[in-house]
């Protein structure tokens, strides 16, 4: 198979590790940067410029889109589609994902467990919003952070009420979460491929950090997970349309609850701590499954 990936840093573990197991198992994976593809647009003809050629004869592509272009990493792999090349998740279900108002909407829908959840435009209602998550502590989100940055904890009613002003001052969108305070700091990572949970590793946030990111100097360790945490995990990933993901779970006095779906997981941590060949499981789903119009939403929001 002839394999495109959508990615600006081609010397990410992530990305080394998906052409690794692409090459081992026979395929070609070129890694190109999402930023350098040109669309052009025709009726009948779309096609993807690159560096000055049109790209042609791949088979799947795998985005690995970078949240601070998502609208044009998007525009690009949507072009791959029209032109019928198998995405491995699919543009619709990662402009879902991407929004965190819109996937907990589309969550709670399929009535999967979920931290209390508010929204307002108005930043006088700052304080009711709060109150309505039985708040505080809140957590305040900005909807299309990564990595943890943009998620403050808000410890005070008062407090809370002049971030979210000084945010909806600013023209930034946020929402605001109930603090699950029984977490203590860590969350659990599953990652889903294909409808499976393949791998689960729980995150322990660093000291006086309530954020568990390993980015943000977490720690990662193997966890045997619950049947509910499995099944909640897979009818995340079910619910946004999203073939490959990492559903992230707090452990609260009522089950566990969703804090976000990620439609393009690192694969470092959760190898090094399960030791688990996730890149082959992913290069194995894709040649199952690339076949041309073998989609789940079919363009679909």
């Amino acid at each position: 198979m002839k394999i495109a990936m959508l990615a600006r840093n081609p010397s990410l573990y992530s990305h080394q590790r998906l052409v690794s197991a692409a090459e081992e198992r026979g395929h070609t994976l070129d890694i190109l940067n999402t930023t350098r593809c040109t669309v052009n647009i025709a009726s009948h003809r779309p096609t993807v410029m690159y560096r000055g050629e049109t790209l042609k004869g791949y088979d799947a592509v795998i985005p690995r889109i970078g949240a601070s272009i998502t609208n044009y990493g998007l525009a690009v792999l949507r072009q791959f589609e029209m032109g019928g090349v198998w995405s491995l998740n699919e543009s619709v279900a990662i402009g879902r994902s991407r929004d965190k108002l819109r996937s907990t909407q589309i969550m709670a829908k399929y009535g999967l467990g979920l931290p209390l959840t508010a929204y307002a435009n108005d930043p006088k209602q700052a304080e009711q919003i709060i109150k309505a998550v039985n708040g505080p502590p809140v957590v305040i989100k900005l909807l299309e952070g990564t990595q943890g940055i943009g998620v403050v904890l808000a410890e005070t009613l008062k407090g809370g009420a002049s971030i979210i002003e000084a945010f909806r001052g600013a023209n930034v969108n946020i929402m605001v979460q109930e603090f699950i305070k029984e977490a203590g700091g860590s969350d659990i990572r599953c990652l889903v491929v294909g409808g499976k949970v393949v791998a689960a590793m729980k995150r322990q946030g660093a000291e006086g950090e309530f954020r568990s990111n390993l980015h943000r100097g977490g720690s990662a360790r193997l966890i045997k997970i619950t049947p509910e945490e499995r099944s909640t995990a897979v009818r995340a990933a079910k619910a946004m349309g999203l073939n490959v993901c990492g559903v992230d779970l707090l452990r609260s006095n009522h089950g566990p609850v969703i804090m976000e779906v990620n439609s393009s997981p690192g694969l470092e941590g959760i190898e090094t701590a399960t030791g688990k060949d996730i890149a082959g499981q992913i290069i194995e789903f894709i040649e199952a499954n690339a076949k041309k119009g073998n989609t789940k939403t079919k363009g679909k929001g």
